[in-house]
């Protein structure tokens, strides 16, 4: 995104695609490590359902049937692989871009690539409860990758419904706070369309109403027009990117360390999932 990223030193991931957070940026500065050989590709596994989190409620109603691919953002071993995280993979438009990035993280440390895997987990705990399948880019938050080629097509083969990329940005412009939620555009395929624009819509308006305010300094009202990202870019399903904040400001930073926060995001995220999949 257009968010600031730690620089790092060579690359690589597998795909969130959809998305890579704070996505495809500017790569954060790992710890220099000895590449060893690492299975870059999982493979994609349904949820079981377990309880529901205790805010994760929704009006809208159930949608047994339906299937949903959660990517969240990069992954705990990127930082220690730099090789296979700097490997160039496509990335739509023509375009090629690393297989991933290490993320951002608060100020203090708290790594983005373990927050968007906490929320994620929330969110499909929620959905699971209410018979949706759910399908996740990743299955740890100790791997590599996938690259984010890879991760656009989990959520192809999965034929989802809906597939929603979680980040979180690492701007250190003064003062920039709020979320956005980004979309494939032009669009390439039908898909990247119109329902990939209403899922966007649908992300943040549940995000509003879930007392998030939308980013103060990317895109406009809460909605990020891109061209760039790969998960999206070679998304053929209705697929959109939530930056559920800056982990830069000491506000939001706070509410994406605390479980009571991620809770909240998750219940919003899970919500407008829902609420997409009725409409």
């Amino acid at each position: 995104m257009v968010a600031v990223r730690r620089a790092i030193a060579p690359l690589l991931l597998t795909g969130a695609l959809l998305l890579t957070g704070c996505s495809e940026d500017t790569p954060a500065a790992p710890a220099p490590a000895p590449v060893t050989t690492r299975t870059v590709t999982p493979t994609p596994t349904t949820v079981t359902p377990s309880p529901a989190p205790s805010t994760s409620a929704s009006s809208v109603a159930p949608a047994p049937g339906k299937v949903v691919v959660l990517d969240p953002g990069h992954n705990g071993g990127n930082a220690s692989h730099p090789a296979e995280i700097n490997r160039q993979v496509p990335a739509g438009r023509g375009q090629t871009k690393p297989c991933n990035t290490t993320g951002t993280a608060t100020n203090a440390g708290y790594p983005e690539h373990a927050f968007t895997f906490d929320v994620a987990r929330r969110v499909g705990d929620a959905l699971a409860a209410k018979g949706i399948r759910v399908v996740y880019t990743r299955q740890d938050d100790t791997g590599v990758g996938p690259c984010v080629d890879r991760r656009a097509a989990i959520g192809n083969e999965a034929n989802a419904d809906a597939v929603v990329s979680i980040h979180a940005d690492g701007s250190t412009a003064p003062g920039a706070n709020g979320f956005h939620v980004a979309y494939s555009s032009p669009p390439l395929n039908a898909a990247q369309g119109a329902p990939s624009l209403r899922l966007a819509e649908v992300l943040r308006d549940t995000m509003r109403t879930g007392g998030f305010s939308t980013s103060n300094y990317i895109g406009g009202n809460g909605l990020s027009a891109r061209s760039d990202l790969g998960g999206l870019n070679l998304s053929t399903l209705p697929a959109a990117l939530v930056e559920c904040g800056n982990m830069r400001n000491a506000v939001e930073a706070a509410r994406m360390t605390s479980a009571d926060g991620r809770q909240r995001f998750a219940a919003s995220i899970a919500a407008a999932i829902e609420a997409y999949l009725a409409s």
